[in-house]
């Protein structure tokens, strides 16, 4: 049996303030996945995306990616060479508001350079190529001179998705990033996320809330509340039952209608 891409095993998070935000979750992810993580606010999905790059620690378990036990790592270049296979798109975006598109992407190479290229942002007319190409890639390379403060939020997210890409990043973590978002542009970044993960083959772990997204683009799906697994499978396999289990009786998904 093949190893898994990325597995996790009995993962628990427990703050200083004494908040279990997991408790023994356990799952594997495979090459080319779409995998979605569903869950209320509070129910551990960010806990788990910053734990799966080691932004943050957890209390106990495993995490392997790509047959390595990346909480053996200890040294900050370390940690660093793994973030930069696991590309890291945020719900806030997080570019420089007062640098142009094409700078903001290229920050993407930053983990990859030298000290001092790094310190003077210092990059190739390959590596401006490169760039170039993803923001084509999510459909927004007529922006890359403007500033980033000048774009809507879909474009500034569509911004973030080119400057993970710039990584070159063999999985792509996604805390959320539709949630700022208005319901048509929703879909149009996640269309984009969509594209990289069939057209590059890049495997793309997202946390969303609204079911109808999940439906429309998730090949599988892993539900979280009170920092447990409650439920994986099949985007249409969450019946309205699970629905209710999931997010508590009375709830109603309000997301945005497929387009």
């Amino acid at each position: 049996m093949s190893t898994p891409f990325l597995s996790v095993k009995n993962l628990s998070k427990t703050y200083p303030n004494g908040v279990q935000a997991l408790r023994g979750v356990s799952f594997d992810v495979n090459p080319g996945e779409f995998l979605v993580v569903i869950g209320l606010s509070g129910s551990g999905k960010s806990t788990l995306m910053r734990c799966l790059n080691r932004l943050q620690d957890p209390t106990a378990g495993e995490i392997f990616f790509e047959g390595h036990d990346i909480g053996k790592l200890k040294s900050g270049e370390e940690i660093r060479a793994l973030r930069r296979k696991m590309g890291m798109i945020f719900q806030h975006f997080n570019l420089i508001p007062r640098q142009s598109v094409l700078k903001n992407v290229l920050m993407g190479k930053l983990g990859q350079k030298k000290t001092a290229a790094s310190i003077f942002g210092l990059f190739t007319d390959t590596e401006k190529s490169e760039a170039l190409s993803n923001l084509k890639l999510v459909g927004i390379a007529d922006k890359a001179s403007l500033r980033a403060d000048s774009l809507s939020g879909g474009q500034k997210q569509r911004v973030a998705i080119a400057r993970a890409l710039t990584q070159k990043p063999a999985l792509l973590l996604a805390d959320e990033p539709v949630a700022s978002l208005d319901p048509a542009t929703c879909h149009v970044v996640m269309d984009y996320l969509k594209k990289v993960n069939q057209e590059l083959g890049i495997t793309v772990i997202a946390n969303l809330h609204f079911l109808s997204l999940v439906r429309k683009y998730a090949t599988r799906v892993i539900a979280l509340k009170d920092g447990e697994i409650v439920f994986t499978g099949k985007p249409e396999e969450i019946t309205q039952e699970w629905f209710q289990k999931i997010y508590g009786e009375g709830t109603q998904d309000v997301a945005p209608d497929v387009l």
